[in-house]
C-alpha cells in the first residue's frame, strides 16, 4: 500500500522555530500537517503491524537528511488519525527505513506500508 503525500512536510528546523516564535506555533504545524497525511491516507485498509518505507523528494540539497526526516512524526500521527494503524508505538510498528531523491518539479513524500505478521508475546 502506498500513500502519496504532496509538497515537503516541515523539517526539524522549522518545527523548532514554529515553536519558538508562537506559543501556538507548532501545534497548528502539527494539526495541520497530521491532517494532511490523514486525508491523503484515509482510504488506505487498517493495518495490524508494518513496515513504513518513506521516501523523501526534495526541491533541493540544501536540507540534512536527519531534519528532513523529522517529519516522519506527522506521518505516523497521520496514518494513525486515519485509522490505518492503530498506534504508532512498537506493536504497530517494526521498522522505519528511509530513502532520499530530489525532484525539483514535483517535491513529495512517498510512504509505503507493508502489513507484517504480529508482534509476539510472552
Amino acid at each position: 500500500m502506498k500513500i502519496v503525500i504532496p509538497g515537503e512536510l516541515p523539517t526539524m528546523n522549522q518545527i523548532i522555530d514554529a515553536a519558538k516564535t508562537h506559543w501556538n506555533g507548532y501545534r497548528k504545524m502539527k494539526q495541520d500537517n497530521t491532517l494532511l497525511v490523514a486525508l491523503v491516507a484515509r482510504r488506505l485498509p487498517e493495518c495490524q503491524r508494518v513496515d513504513i518505507s518513506i521516501t523523501w523528494y526534495r526541491r533541493d540539497r540544501r536540507t540534512d537528511k536527519d531534519n528532513i526526516m523529522a517529519g516522519q512524526k506527522f506521518i505516523l500521527d497521520g496514518l494513525k488519525e486515519a485509522g490505518v494503524i492503530g498506534n504508532d508505538g512498537w506493536k504497530h510498528i517494526r521498522r522505519i527505513t528511509h530513502d532520499f531523491a530530489i525532484d525539483r518539479h514535483e517535491p513529495r513524500v512517498e510512504v509505503e506500508l507493508q502489513e507484517v505478521a504480529p508482534e509476539r508475546t510472552g
